[in-house]
């Protein structure tokens, strides 16, 4: 068993605010030299193939969480993921979202 610190390099903390359900995608760029785990997440990312949740990558790596979250800020550092931004115009309209609400509502 490898200790989530030696896996990390020592580190703790992403440098980057990093979440579960951050959605990350593989970017064409640098294809430098990358560690045992790094090239693990790599593999994931299929040619074609869509992002995927930090949750996902640890579930399909079969490590901590928390470790998965340094290893991808660190990918997202060297510039091999990135995470996609949302479109401004992407976002649903207030009015839209309350009458959702209140249908759930009168669901319960």
């Amino acid at each position: 068993m490898v200790r989530p610190y030696v896996r990390t390099g020592g580190r703790v903390r992403p440098d980057r605010d990093v979440r579960l359900e951050s959605v990350v995608v593989a970017a064409p760029g640098p294809a430098g030299e990358l560690g045992p785990d790094a090239r693990r997440v790599m593999s994931l990312f299929a040619v074609g193939r869509g992002g995927l949740a930090v949750a996902d990558i640890a579930a399909a790596l079969q490590l901590p969480p928390s470790t998965v979250r340094i290893i991808v800020s660190s990918l997202m550092d060297s510039g091999h993921l990135a995470s996609p931004a949302p479109a401004a115009g992407d976002q649903p309209r207030n009015d839209l979202l309350q009458k959702v609400l209140d249908g759930l509502r009168e669901l319960v």
